[in-house]
């Protein structure tokens, strides 16, 4: 079911040092992130809000946090299949949902940009980004994912996952607007 919506990696995205997006108009989709796991830290907190405050300029991002363990489940899988149930009450049909995973496809900043920019041209009315809680996803979030990626080779926690993906989001839409990402 993925779809790749970035140029291949062989394929450079950057053609003479200009990026392929560089003025043109980017149709931006709001960007939903649906994240798994228990209170976030105030210092988290603060920096995924700051993200939020710099991106409000190029795309409308939401920003759901969902309980991790919602019923309280001793078995690992009760509590998995209770977070995938969570996760996949709040995606429409018509999301473009790509999952992050510590087995997903190893993708770089142009990469992650080409998704951004690419993901208004498909027919999806919003990008949702799937952060598991500590044991991962669930099966139907697995099947429903249009796209599985890595942030990295290490494996993150929630919270940390989170803000690598928000300033992955922020440097994509600097490098689609043509902006240099350090003001």
């Amino acid at each position: 079911m993925a779809v790749c919506l970035w140029a291949c990696a062989s394929t450079s995205s950057i053609q003479g040092g200009k990026y392929k997006y560089a003025g043109q108009s980017v149709r931006a989709l709001p960007i939903r992130i649906l994240s798994v796991g228990k209170k976030r830290s105030r210092g988290v907190q603060l920096m995924v809000d700051a993200y939020v405050e710099k991106l409000k300029y190029y795309c409308n991002v939401e920003d759901v946090q969902i309980r991790s363990n919602p019923r309280n489940a001793r078995d690992i899988t009760a509590q998995v299949d209770d977070e995938d149930m969570a996760v996949m009450n709040l995606i429409r049909s018509d999301d473009w949902v790509v999952m992050l995973d510590e087995r997903g496809q190893d993708i770089g900043s142009e990469q992650m940009a080409d998704l951004v920019g690419n993901a208004g041209n498909i027919g999806a009315s919003r990008l949702s980004f799937c952060i598991g809680g500590p044991y991962g996803h669930g099966r139907k979030l697995r099947e429903r994912a249009n796209l599985s990626i890595k942030l990295s080779s290490l494996v993150l926690n929630h919270q940390i996952a989170l803000l690598v993906l928000m300033e992955q989001l922020y440097r994509s839409w600097t490098i689609l607007k043509g902006q240099k990402y350090h003001h």
